[in-house]
């Protein structure tokens, strides 16, 4: 059986009653007493993050994740439609469910969805995304060589921060994790 040594990021376990996935850990060795993981879990259901400590050994119950590949198609309302890229069957998940990745979500984009058994309890969408600018002050001829940066809101909606040459229409590479500016995308 699997103990507080397998921990891992973004590995999901059964913990209270709950399905939580460990969002950071850490391993300590004090001078005196026993060893202990102290780590951060976070609700799949709810989104709520505690902290959490184990005693080094102790053991764990983790749940085994099936992932698939869907694309999403779009949003009726209530609803945010996928479909299995292998068998085109469609599913509708709440928003609550994709709320981790709402700021990113746009029609065609590839997904993974993690289910325990039939149950769909995480979204999961690329690290990197190229993405539309579609508002943001024009920048000032000769102003880039220092660096700045200015705010820019993207086609998803979300705001961030962008290098002072980047204009509107341009498409950028997001790190949608950190939602940061990665580089300009030249087609």
């Amino acid at each position: 059986m699997p103990s507080t040594t397998d921990f891992k990021n973004g590995l999901i376990i059964q913990h209270k009653n709950n399905l939580w996935k460990i969002v950071e850990f850490l391993h300590v060795k004090p001078g005196k007493g026993s060893a202990f993981v102290r780590s951060k879990l976070k609700n799949i259901r709810t989104g709520q993050v505690v902290d959490e400590t184990f005693r080094a050994g102790e053991k764990i119950e983790v749940v085994r994740v099936e992932a698939r590949d869907y694309t999403y198609l779009y949003n009726d309302g209530n609803n945010y439609v996928f479909m299995d890229q292998e068998t085109f069957d469609q599913i509708n998940l709440s928003e609550s469910q994709v709320k981790d990745v709402l700021e990113f979500l746009m029609e065609n984009t590839n997904t993974t969805i993690a289910f325990n058994g039939d149950d769909p309890i995480e979204v999961r969408i690329p690290k990197h995304m190229n993405i539309q600018v579609t508002e943001t002050d024009p920048g000032e001829k000769g102003n880039t060589a220092q660096g700045g940066s200015k705010r820019a809101i993207l086609e998803t909606g979300v705001t961030i921060q962008v290098p002072l040459f980047v204009q509107i229409g341009d498409t950028i590479r997001v790190d949608t994790k950190e939602k940061r500016y990665i580089e300009r995308v030249k087609y």
